[in-house]
């Protein structure tokens, strides 16, 4: 059974910095992208970053890009997320998401989702 654990989440203030994780069992990690998604209060969830499986390729949402790093552990199946020079608007909750036909693209639909961590960036 899929299982992903987000952690890492908190409260900081503009231009800080913070690193999420999402620890994942219960399938073959290594062979899974990860993507990172959140929400913010009232709105849609939308796509952050992504991973791939196989050659690790990166993506990024035009909003975080050249702030948020993404990078995966496979041998502790643990996908990071840092996060510098944060923002007010990138108070959201954070989570972590696979599937068997995720590819960093296409529907969310059949994902497995993390129960997620809420940051918060207030002064």
């Amino acid at each position: 059974q899929v299982q992903l654990v987000e952690s890492g989440g908190g409260l900081v203030q503009p231009g800080g910095s913070l690193r999420l994780s999402c620890a994942a069992s219960g399938f073959t990690f290594e062979y899974y992208a990860i993507g990172w998604f959140r929400q913010a209060p009232g709105k849609e969830r939308e796509g952050v970053s992504c991973i791939s499986s196989r050659d690790g390729s990166t993506y990024y949402a035009d909003s975080v890009k050249g702030r948020f790093t993404i990078s995966r552990d496979n041998a502790k199946n643990t996908v990071y997320l840092q996060m510098n020079s944060l923002k007010p608007e990138d108070t959201a909750v954070y989570y972590c998401a696979t599937g068997d036909y995720y590819y960093c693209s296409g529907s969310t639909d059949d994902l497995s989702w993390g129960q997620g961590t809420q940051v918060t960036v207030s002064s």
